[in-house]
C-alpha cells in the first residue's frame, strides 16, 4: 500500500486521538503506530520525539484552536479583557466538549490532582502567555520588579482558574453542561471584581455557587 503524500501534525494527534479512544491505551510503539495509519515512522518524529511529547501538544491543540477561532471573530477584538476572557473560555470548553471523550480519557487518572498533570504543561504555557498579553490592569506599583511579581501571580492565579473549571466541567452532569458556563461566568466576573477591588458581592455569589454544587476543589 503506497503511503499518504503529507500528513501533518494535526493528522497525526488526530490518529492518536482515535487509537486510544478505541483501545483504552497508547500504541505500543511508534513504528506500529505510524504503519496503522499507512505513513512512515520517520514523519512521527518530524514533529514530536515521543507519545508523551503528542500527548502534550493535543491539549495545546485545543488552546490554538480556540485562538484561531477568536480571532476569526473581528467583533472580538475590539472586546474588553473581561469579555475577551469570558470569550476565551466559553470556546475553549467548547472545544473539549467537542472531544470530551479522549480528555476524560487522558485526565481520569489526575482527575483531583491537575495541577500535577504534565500532559498540561504545554497548555499551561500557552494560556499565561495568552493572560500576559491581555495586559489585564492591575494596581501601578511603580517599580518594575514588583509589577512582574505581580503579572506571575496573576498568571498563575488565571492557570489555577482555569484547572478549578476544568475539574467542574469533568464533574459537571448537568445539559449541555450549563453549570459548567455558569461557573465561567461567576468566576471570571470574580476575577475582574477582585482587581477592581470590588469583590464582596462577586465573592458571595460564587461562594454560594460553589457550595451548593458541593464541589470537591481538591486538584
Amino acid at each position: 500500500m503506497a503511503k499518504k503524500k503529507k500528513i501533518t501534525a494535526e493528522d497525526i494527534i488526530s490518529f492518536y486521538m482515535d487509537y486510544v479512544l478505541e483501545n483504552e491505551k497508547q500504541p505500543s510503539s511508534v513504528y506500529k503506530f505510524s504503519k496503522s495509519n499507512n505513513f512512515d515512522e520517520a514523519i512521527f518524529y518530524n514533529f514530536f520525539n515521543s507519545f508523551e511529547t503528542l500527548e502534550k501538544e493535543v491539549f495545546n491543540a485545543f488552546y490554538n484552536y480556540t485562538i484561531k477561532a477568536l480571532e476569526a471573530d473581528k467583533a472580538y477584538l475590539d472586546f474588553n479583557n473581561r469579555t475577551k476572557l469570558l470569550s476565551f473560555y466559553y470556546t475553549f470548553f467548547e472545544m473539549l466538549t467537542a472531544n470530551r471523550s479522549y480528555v476524560v480519557y487522558a485526565l481520569s487518572k489526575h482527575k483531583n490532582k491537575l495541577k500535577y498533570v504534565g500532559i498540561l504543561s504545554k497548555l499551561k504555557e500557552s494560556f499565561t502567555n495568552y493572560i500576559t498579553h491581555l495586559e489585564i490592569e492591575t494596581i501601578d506599583l511603580k517599580q518594575e520588579k514588583l509589577e512582574k511579581i505581580q503579572q506571575k501571580t496573576l498568571n498563575e492565579s488565571a492557570w489555577i482558574q482555569l484547572l478549578i473549571t476544568i475539574k467542574f466541567w469533568l464533574d459537571d452532569t448537568s445539559s449541555s453542561f450549563e453549570k459548567t458556563d455558569i461557573f465561567i461566568e461567576k468566576s471570571v466576573n470574580t476575577t475582574f471584581d477582585l482587581l477592581d477591588t470590588k469583590p464582596l458581592q462577586s465573592i458571595i455569589d460564587l461562594g454560594k455557587f460553589i457550595y451548593k454544587e458541593k464541589i470537591n476543589m481538591n486538584l
